[in-house]
């Protein structure tokens, strides 16, 4: 852990339910980026835009991670990164998590010039995603997807189809399976 210790707290957002969440410290090295002057800017391009990108372990999440960075992202925009797990307090997801999101990070400062935030989240995975994009207020969700095949995807519930459905606050946006079109947003090999 860094000499920043991170705390796990929780808020409530309304009488029934409860939100625990863990901020996810990320490295010093990666220069805070000071607010561009775009003097011709106004409004909600020139402040920038927060953009919340669900992310796990996998591929797809990856595939859509890229796909934000180059199809979405512009200067002075924010990212918000959020890792939905069972339990805030495992220091073992929590550490991989943060080596994870560091890296993802420093990909996003490189690519696209953006700044991050990056969070844990305790809960239900389409639960919690909702819940921070209602904190948040996000220009837009993007997520992957499993790669169920519609049959599955019904009869089990998939956590895409469930934020499409639940995010009131943002329009969610479900990045098709990397089979599906090209191979990968971001090649970063010489051809």
């Amino acid at each position: 852990m860094n000499s920043q210790e991170s705390s796990t707290t929780m808020e409530t957002l309304n009488e029934e339910e409860e939100y625990n969440w863990r901020e996810v410290i990320l490295p010093s090295l990666i220069p805070v980026v000071p607010e561009p002057e775009l003097e011709r800017e106004s409004g909600e391009r020139r402040r920038g835009r927060d953009i919340l990108i669900a992310i796990d372990f996998g591929p797809k999440s990856k595939h859509a991670f890229d796909w934000a960075l180059v199809h979405l992202c512009r200067l002075a925009d924010t990212i918000h990164l959020v890792h939905a797990v069972s339990s805030v307090k495992n220091e073992v997801v929590y550490e991989a998590t943060q080596a994870q999101m560091e890296a993802l990070s420093v990909e996003a400062l490189q690519t696209a010039m953006v700044k991050t935030v990056a969070r844990i989240v305790e809960g239900d995975v389409g639960k919690a995603i909702c819940k921070e994009a209602e904190r948040v207020k996000p220009a837009a969700v993007v997520m992957g997807t499993r790669g169920r095949s519609l049959i599955k995807s019904v009869l089990k519930g998939s956590v895409s189809e469930y934020c499409f459905h639940n995010c009131k606050s943002a329009p969610v946006i479900i990045v098709p399976d990397i089979e599906a079109g090209e191979e990968s947003v971001i090649s970063l090999e010489k051809r």
